[in-house]
C-alpha cells in the first residue's frame, strides 16, 4: 500500500509539472496564436499598439512562459486573465464551487439512475428488464453532451442533468457488465443452489466481488463528469470553470488555460488514484 501511495504521488507531481507547459505548447501550436483581436481595432494609435505587443512579448516562447509561470507559482502567484484582467486565483476559487456543485450533483443522478436500472433489471431476472437498460444506455451513449446540454437548455432543465445523462450510460453498461460475471461465479450459483435469499446473495457475495471494480468506475465517472461540465457549463450559461476554460480557450487567454488544464488534470488524476487506492485496499481486505 505505502508503494502504491507513492506511485499516485509521483504521478501527481508529473502531471502537475508538464500539465501546464503541455496546455502552452498547444495553445502555440494552434493556428492563429499570434493574432490578438484587440489589435484589428482601427483606432488604436501606434502607442496602444506598442504597448499591447509588449505586453505579449513576454509570451513568445511557450517555454518562457512555462519557466515564468512555474517561477511565480511556486510564490503562490497565479498571474492575471489577459482576457478577463482579473487574478487567476480570484476566477477559481470564484467559479470553483459552482462547478463542484453541478459535477457532484450530476455524478450523484447519473450513478443513482445507472444502479437502479441495473438492481431493476437484477431483480425481475427477466429479459425486459435487460433491455430496457440497454436502450435507455444505448440512446443516452449516442448523444455528445453538447447535445445533451442544448437539450436542456431547451427544456428548461438543469445543467447537471445534463452530466449526469452523461455519466449513465458509461456506468449502467460496466456494472451491468459485472453483476452478470458475478453471478456467474460457482460460490455464487452454489449460494443460490442452497436457497439463500436474493438480499443475501446481493450483499454478502456480489457486493465483495464487483465493489473494487465499481470503485475504480466511480474515478473514471468523475473525468467523464469534468470533461462533460466544459460544454454543459458554456451552453446553460453556468458561470462555473467549465465556462471558464471555454472562454479562455476562444481568447487564448494563455495564462488561464494553463491553470485550468493543470487544476482540470490533477482533479482526474487524484479522483483516480483515490479510487485506486480504494479498491486495493477492499481487494486486500
Amino acid at each position: 500500500m505505502t508503494r502504491k501511495v507513492f506511485h499516485h504521488a509521483v504521478s501527481l507531481l508529473v502531471v502537475l509539472v508538464l500539465g501546464g507547459f503541455l496546455a502552452a505548447t498547444m495553445v502555440r501550436l494552434a493556428p492563429g496564436h499570434n493574432v490578438d483581436e484587440e489589435l484589428l481595432d482601427a483606432r488604436l494609435s501606434s502607442a496602444s499598439r506598442q504597448a499591447i505587443l509588449q505586453a505579449r512579448h513576454g509570451d513568445q516562447s511557450a517555454l518562457q512562459f512555462y519557466l515564468h509561470w512555474a517561477r511565480n507559482l511556486l510564490h503562490g502567484d497565479l498571474g492575471t486573465s489577459q482576457s478577463l484582467g482579473q487574478p487567476v486565483a480570484q476566477l477559481i476559487r470564484d467559479r470553483a464551487p459552482v462547478t463542484a456543485r453541478v459535477v457532484c450533483l450530476g455524478l450523484l443522478m447519473g450513478w443513482s439512475a445507472a444502479i437502479a436500472l441495473v438492481l431493476f433489471a437484477a431483480a425481475t431476472r427477466r429479459r425486459v428488464g435487460d433491455v430496457a437498460g440497454i436502450a435507455v444506455s444505448g440512446a443516452l451513449l449516442s448523444l455528445p453532451a453538447a447535445v445533451l446540454a442544448l437539450l436542456s437548455v431547451i427544456w428548461n432543465l438543469a445543467g447537471s442533468l445534463a452530466i449526469g445523462l452523461v455519466v449513465l450510460p458509461r456506468v449502467h453498461r460496466y456494472s451491468w457488465n459485472l453483476l452478470q460475471s458475478a453471478y456467474a461465479r460457482p460460490h455464487i450459483i452454489t449460494a443460490r443452489a442452497k436457497g439463500l435469499s436474493a438480499s443475501r446473495i446481493f450483499l454478502f457475495h456480489v457486493i465483495p466481488v464487483v465493489g473494487p471494480q465499481l470503485l475504480a468506475l466511480a474515478g473514471i465517472s468523475v473525468s467523464l463528469a469534468v470533461g462533460a461540465a466544459i460544454p454543459v457549463e458554456a451552453l446553460c450559461g453556468i458561470a462555473g470553470i467549465g465556462q471558464l476554460a471555454w472562454q479562455a480557450a476562444l481568447s487564448r487567454d494563455l495564462p488561464l488555460i494553463v491553470h485550468l488544464t493543470t487544476m482540470v488534470a490533477l482533479v482526474t488524476v487524484t479522483a483516480n488514484s483515490l479510487a485506486d487506492l480504494a479498491a486495493g485496499r477492499e481487494a486486500a481486505a
